[in-house]
């Protein structure tokens, strides 16, 4: 989901604990995923390190009861990635909580972009 540039974002950033969390990234990522079927893909797709992408599935997997993404080698038919059923219920889930506050705080937005100085061309 992409907002246009000159107008107010809203991102949710749901924390669990000191080093566990879940923002628009990692949800991001779990849509790449599911689009790929491929880590690397998915990361690519968001201009993100294989490595990058891998320490985020890894800190999601290990977030949860269950593992959100499961992942098979590469081989001769290649390796490949999927959500699980956990995976996609956390998605659904964030992705509904995101379109709940925004649609809660949309007037409140409203009033506080009505507050802020006119920028001519942006300088």
């Amino acid at each position: 989901m992409s907002d246009p540039t000159d107008s107010p974002r809203f991102r949710l950033r749901l924390v669990f604990g000191p080093d566990e969390w879940m923002g628009p990234g990692k949800a991001e990522l779990l849509e790449h995923i599911e689009q790929t079927g491929s880590i690397s893909a998915a990361g690519r797709a968001m201009g993100m390190s294989y490595k990058r992408a891998w320490q985020l599935v890894d800190t999601m997997n290990a977030m949860f009861r269950t593992p959100l993404v499961q992942s098979s080698r590469g081989g001769a038919k290649g390796g490949g990635a999927v959500l699980t059923d956990a995976g996609q219920v956390v998605l659904a889930e964030f992705r509904a909580l995101e379109d709940t506050a925004r649609a809660a705080g949309a007037k409140h937005i409203e009033r506080l972009q009505e507050m802020l100085t006119d920028i001519p061309d942006g300088k």
